[in-house]
């Protein structure tokens, strides 16, 4: 009898963490640095928020939802070092996708258990050869469980507000700082209370507190954690790699 091969496995890096951590750009480095394919999950429900305002659909509407996300017509096209191209509906929406309206929207679909399950398998699909790396909330504890490798990005609401802030100044947008923490409290408090897939590390997971870091820094503790895996999930504080402590957030009144 011919000999049976080997089901080959795919490496997955899992980077999760809230709004703001960084956790897009490190994963975007960390792709580029290994040569391996890149998933934003979190563009998935911001084009569909988007699509759902496209469509007239209500974002309490979860039926509708569902079914709008079961047959998303929306094409992702890889960048070398860069976030792919979105074109929902042959429509480039790359830029709109990110705005702050977008993403407090995409925060409000993602928290529906239907919908939730609807983009599961478009998330997987993006496993392939040579290796995945994906930032999200939920990437290491609900959709590639099996990674070997998770990692759980942490900031504070300032700290992640003020970057924000920044980005925002550089577009010529004028927000308030104070707004912008309060509305990241309450994407925080959506994200970790919904009932299915909350926002929480793995418990495999190792954290980073990125409060005092660089980007850079972040992917550059990311390599050494994979270069010296161990099996171990505590380092020491220095390096700003520790178990993970994850504290739930209040929303100021």
């Amino acid at each position: 009898m011919p000999q049976q091969r080997e089901p080959v496995i795919i490496p997955v890096i899992t980077i999760d963490g809230a709004s703001g951590t960084g956790k897009g750009t490190v994963s975007q480095l960390l792709a580029k640095h290994l040569g391996w394919n890149f998933l934003d999950s979190g563009a998935l429900y911001r084009v569909l928020a988007l699509a759902a305002e496209k469509h007239q659909v209500a974002l309490s509407n979860e039926k509708a939802l569902e079914a709008l996300a079961e047959y998303l017509n929306v094409q992702f096209i890889a960048h070398q070092g860069a976030f792919p191209t979105v074109i929902l509906e042959g429509e480039d929406v790359t830029d709109t996708i990110r705005t702050e309206k977008v993403g407090n929207e995409a925060s409000i679909v993602g928290a529906l258990p239907a919908v939730r399950t609807a983009l599961l398998d478009r998330q997987r699909a993006f496993r392939e050869v040579p290796g995945l790396v994906t930032d999200g909330r939920d990437m290491g504890t609900v959709v590639f469980p099996d990674a070997e490798h998770k990692f759980f990005l942490l900031a504070s609401p300032e700290v992640r507000a003020e970057r924000r802030l920044k980005q925002l100044m550089e577009k010529g947008i004028s927000v308030n700082l104070a707004d912008l923490i309060n509305e990241l409290r309450l994407r925080d408090k959506r994200d970790q209370e919904r009932s299915v897939a909350p926002l929480k590390p793995a418990d495999d997971a190792v954290c980073i507190h990125t409060d005092n870091l660089t980007v850079e820094q972040v992917v550059e503790r990311i390599l050494l954690s994979l270069e010296g895996n161990d099996g171990k999930k505590s380092f020491p504080a220095t390096t700003h790699l520790t178990t993970c402590e994850f504290v739930q957030v209040g929303v100021a009144e």
